[in-house]
């Protein structure tokens, strides 16, 4: 690849030919340190590895705390509340659980000096072997109790191991039942589908979604007072929109579309969607700006700001989506969040280039790279490095 101007640069495609890119000046985007008055919203925040460690696949995770928590204090300077190690953090893709508990307790810390919001997930990672449906729900017990005792929310995550014990929406409702009844404060319910991991096709007892709609929402209505709100991530926006209005009173739906965010969270003008994406992670500085728009009461800007990075959600997360991690750290690191382009469990190789060379126009597009100039020299570097060259 080369510079042919001032952040000028020869592309290539994935045909073998090559384009021209200009990257664009960043927009002086506003900073936002206080959470917004119309939506709660959440960034599902990723994790950057130690580049001198061993983040091999099938390695425990050795992390750049450095970079990863002030990556959270970037989230919280534009209002965002953080998601803690969920699948954004590679949660179950390389990310073990004795990592991810001081990750939570760490950032707990911190969104509490900023004081802002913090929600964790707890899940069933940390015993693989697991036999028995009372041993899903004691492994369940462990993380809450671990989540609660760091000052973190409790977002339950779904769990592998319920779904291949589980013989039948009976079970499901087993393992929640108890859970809900013994949580402190209210939590978020997480149903995160197949296309972001293959292991859990099936939750709630069925394939079919009405039928495992109509489980998750007999638990969500004996349960309310116990749940501050779910979190769906299915990519159906019309799925969502049912959901959401059959939801009981004070249960809020919180948006995992990473396709069809805008109009979910705008609303329909009698129910909305909050958020709860790995995309703002992306594109924390326009959501905010959007966010903004929608505290003043201002829709044609709100919609304006987030229109440009639809685009950009969407190819990050493009099948297979449950690799949509490498954009986000790609993303960051172009624009100078880490020193070096380096995941855990090696997921840095999960995309391609010329996906990687599509992720980066799209972003400018939207005015998100922070320095051009050190995108374009990181772009190049990556390039010249994977023998891409004119």
């Amino acid at each position: 690849m080369t510079v042919t101007g001032q952040s000028t640069l020869a592309v290539p495609d994935a045909h073998g030919g090559w384009r021209s890119l200009t990257l664009l000046e960043p927009r002086d985007w506003a900073e936002h340190p206080h959470p917004y008055d119309s939506r709660i919203a959440f960034a599902a925040a990723h994790v950057v590895a130690d580049p001198l460690a061993d983040n091999t696949p099938g390695a425990p995770a050795v992390l750049d705390w450095d970079a990863t928590l002030a990556f959270r204090r970037h989230l919280f300077s534009y209002g965002f509340g953080v998601a803690e190690a969920m699948d954004t953090a590679q949660r179950n893709m390389g990310l073990n659980w004795d990592v991810a508990r001081e990750l939570i307790t760490r950032s707990a810390a911190v969104a509490k000096e900023a004081g802002a919001r913090i929600a964790s997930g707890a899940g069933t990672d940390h015993h693989l072997t697991i036999g028995t449906i009372d041993e899903v729900i004691a492994a369940y017990a462990e993380q809450i109790e671990a989540v609660e005792q760091a000052g973190s929310q409790v977002i339950i995550m779904a769990s592998r191991q319920l779904a291949q014990l589980a013989v039948s929406a009976d079970d499901y409702r087993r393992v929640y039942d108890e859970l809900l009844r013994q949580v402190s404060e209210p939590v978020i319910l997480h149903w995160l589908g197949d296309m972001f991991d293959p292991h859990l096709k099936g939750y709630w007892g069925s394939t079919d979604v009405p039928t495992a709609t109509a489980t998750f929402l007999g638990l969500v209505r004996d349960h309310a007072d116990r749940i501050d709100g779910v979190k769906v991530s299915l990519l159906s926006a019309e799925h969502e929109v049912s959901l959401r209005a059959a939801l009981p009173e004070g249960v809020r739906l919180y948006t995992g579309d990473d396709f069809n965010y805008p109009a979910l969270i705008r609303g329909d003008g009698t129910h909305h969607s909050d958020a709860l994406l790995g995309a703002f992670a992306a594109i924390a500085p326009a959501a905010s700006a959007a966010l903004a728009a929608l505290d003043a009461g201002d829709i044609e800007t709100y919609d304006a700001e987030l229109a440009p990075t639809l685009a950009l959600s969407r190819h990050i997360f493009e099948a297979p989506t449950f690799h949509y991690k490498t954009g986000i750290a790609f993303l960051a690191w172009l624009n100078g969040h880490q020193d070096g382009f380096t995941m855990v469990g090696g997921m840095q190789s999960a995309r391609s280039i010329p996906h990687l060379v599509r992720v980066i126009e799209l972003a400018n597009e939207c005015r998100l790279l922070a320095d051009p100039d050190l995108a374009a020299h990181r772009l190049t570097t990556l390039l010249t490095s994977a023998g891409v060259t004119r």
